[in-house]
C-alpha cells in the first residue's frame, strides 16, 4: 500500500557514482543530512563500512527503519553488481542485503535511480501520472519506471537501466559493455569525451555546459546531440510503456538549458510519441526519500 509523505520517518542512505549521502527523515522531511565523496575503487566491505559511518553521523541506531539506495544492479537475492564497471570497480555479486542486515539491521536495498523514480512518482513531478519514467543524466544515464503506481523491478535487477538502450546517435561502447547506447552518447563521460575528440580537452561536462552558455557552437552541438539521444529514448519508452509524463534529473539533466534542448529535440518525434517533460522536483533528496518509502511500504501491515 502506498504511504503518504508525512508517514515517512526513519533513515536512508544513497551511494551514487560521485557521492555517498545519508539522511534522518521525520514526517517526510530531511532533518539531518551528511555527505562525502564516493570512493569508486573501494571494496564492497569498505563501501558498507562507509555507509555505516555516514549513517552514524545522522544519528542512526541499528534496527531503525532504513532504506538503502545504491548505483548499480541489485538482483532478487540482494546481491550487488556494478553494471558500469567504470563507476564502481570492485563491485561484482556482493551480498549487500546480507551485509547490511548483519551490520545495520533490517533494510530494503534498491537501485538509486529506481528509488528516485518512486519518490518523484509519489511526492514530486509524477504525482498525476499513472505511467511515469524518471531519467537522470549525470556521469551516466540512469532511470526508473513506475507503472500503474508500482515500481518496475526484475529478478536480475536490470529493469529501469534505460541508459543502456541502443541509440541511433551513438557509435561507441559504454561501460555496460554494450555498443552504441544512450549513455555512450548522452552521459557526462560521453560529453567530456566528445569535447576531447573535437580538440577542446581536457574538459568535463560542466566545462562543456559553461562553454555552451558562453555561446560556443562546438559545445552546443555536443549538448544538443546528448539531448537528441535522450529525446529518442523518451519516444521509445513512450511507445513501449504508454508514458503519461517523464521527469528529468541529474547534474546535466537539470543544468541550464538542457531540458529546453530536450524539448526542442522532441519535436522531431511525431506528436503521438511525445510526452510531457518535467524537471524533477525533489533534487538530491529523491533517492533517500524513495529508498525509505520502499522499505516502509514493504513492512508487514
Amino acid at each position: 500500500m502506498a504511504i503518504e509523505r508525512a508517514a515517512l520517518t526513519g533513515f536512508a542512505v544513497d551511494l551514487g557514482g560521485t557521492k555517498l549521502a545519508a539522511a534522518r527523515i521525520e514526517s517526510g522531511a530531511v532533518v539531518a543530512r551528511a555527505q562525502v565523496q564516493t570512493d569508486g575503487s573501494a571494496t564492497p566491505e569498505s563501501q558498507v563500512a562507509a555507509m555505516a559511518g555516514i549513517l552514524d553521523a545522522v544519528g542512526f541506531v541499528p534496527g531503525a527503519a532504513l532504506g538503502v539506495a545504491v548505483t548499480g544492479r541489485l538482483d532478487k537475492s540482494g546481491h550487488w553488481h556494478a553494471v558500469n564497471t567504470g563507476t564502481l570497480t570492485q563491485i561484482g555479486g556482493y551480498d549487500l542485503r546480507g551485509a547490511i542486515l548483519a551490520q545495520l539491521g533490517p533494510a530494503t536495498c534498491c537501485n538509486d535511480a529506481a528509488a528516485a523514480a518512486l519518490a518523484e512518482s509519489r511526492f514530486g513531478a509524477g504525482r498525476d501520472a499513472g505511467n511515469f519514467a524518471y531519467l537522470t543524466i549525470s556521469t551516466g544515464v540512469g532511470g526508473g519506471l513506475v507503472l500503474g503506481g508500482h515500481l518496475l523491478e526484475s529478478a536480475n535487477g536490470l529493469a529501469g537501466h534505460v541508459g543502456f538502450v541502443g541509440s541511433r546517435f551513438a557509435d561507441s561502447q559504454c561501460g555496460s559493455g554494450r555498443h552504441a547506447t544512450v549513455e555512450s552518447i548522452a552521459g557526462g563521460r560521453a560529453i567530456a569525451a566528445a569535447a576531447r575528440a573535437a580538440g577542446y580537452g581536457p574538459a568535463d561536462a560542466r566545462a562543456v555546459s559553461e562553454a555552451a552558455r558562453e555561446g560556443s557552437a562546438w559545445a552546443e552541438a555536443i549538448l544538443y546531440r546528448s539531448a537528441s539521444a535522450v529525446a529518442a529514448l523518451i519516444g521509445d519508452l513512450t511507445t513501449i510503456l504508454g508514458l503519461d509524463a517523464i521527469a528529468i534529473g541529474g547534474s546535466i539533466g537539470l543544468s541550464e538549458g538542457y531540458i529546453a534542448r530536450l524539448q526542442t529535440a522532441m519535436e522531431a518525434e511525431p506528436p503521438l510519441f511525445r510526452v510531457p517533460i518535467r524537471a524533477a522536483t525533489l533534487g538530491q533528496d529523491a533517492p533517500l526519500l524513495g529508498a525509505l518509502t520502499l522499505h516502509l511500504e514493504r513492512l508487514p501491515s
